[in-house]
């Protein structure tokens, strides 16, 4: 049985997706009474998540090109991005040199290494870095660059210089949406720039993306799926969709709110 949160999560997920939904077909694929559909649905319309019409409810017109602010971001699906940044620092090792792209679950996960004796950070955000400005133990190195207002990330050609003098054994990046045909995607085309610098000056691509980032497409793309080597995500993806991604070669790591399922 769903909890009522990630209940109105996949209802919201099946409207976006589906396009239109009445209640009576809401409430029969996800097992509940008409009466609990649109309580659900009433929820979500306050929360911009959809519309209702007479009957069922309509998705929202978005435009993936529209970056919401670091601030704006942090709040939205919180508890999968904990749980992501939990499974994504099993995969650091005392002495490695990891990259932290600039986003919400990155600096998740930057919460996460103070208890590290040796590492090496490079990062190119701001909020990583003033997360970790006080570690004694680790090596902190700032990319530079301009910075965007938006996400609080140093982009741009200071930013890839710097990126490009090094080689790290892990970048952990972030994205605005994922797509198994278009590949990885962002609205800014100078932000695009410095994530695929940072693609190339890793051993390891690791992308942590909530479910919700799944087939969205913005206006750059930065990268193929084929160049991701382990995705970390939530389990409300698709399984279908994590058959294709497994498929291409990609590891796929579900991350639950209890643990996480491999």
């Amino acid at each position: 049985m769903l909890f009522e949160e990630e209940r109105k999560r996949l209802i919201a997920d099946y409207v976006q997706q589906q396009g239109r939904a009445s209640v009576q077909e809401l409430a029969n694929h996800f097992q509940v009474s008409e009466s609990t559909v649109r309580r659900d649905l009433r929820d979500l319309e306050e929360l911009l998540h959809l519309r209702r019409t007479h009957g069922g409810a309509v998705a929202m017109l978005q435009n993936d090109n529209m970056e919401p602010t670091f601030v704006e971001k942090e709040d939205r699906f919180q508890q999968q991005k904990l749980a992501i940044a939990q499974a994504a620092v099993s995969l650091i090792r005392e002495g490695d040199t990891i990259l932290l792209d600039s986003g919400t679950t990155t600096y998740h996960l930057a919460k996460l290494l103070k208890g590290f004796k040796r590492l090496t950070v490079v990062t190119n955000s701001v909020m990583v870095a003033q997360e970790l400005a006080d570690e004694k133990n680790m090596e902190l190195l700032l990319t530079g660059g301009t910075l965007r207002p938006e996400t609080l990330a140093m982009v741009g050609p200071f930013a890839e210089r710097a990126i490009a003098d090094v080689h790290v054994d892990k970048v952990f990046l972030a994205t605005n949406g994922f797509d198994i045909q278009t590949g990885l995607t962002t609205p800014n085309m100078i932000e695009a720039s410095t994530k695929n610098r940072m693609i190339r000056s890793a051993q390891k691509v690791v992308l942590l993306a909530d479910h919700s980032k799944h087939g969205r497409i913005s206006f750059c793309r930065f990268g193929d799926m084929t160049d991701v080597t382990t995705l970390i995500t939530d389990k409300l993806l698709p399984s279908d969709a994590v058959q294709q991604l497994e498929n291409a070669g990609l590891e796929v790591t579900l991350a639950d709110l209890g643990g996480v399922l491999s």
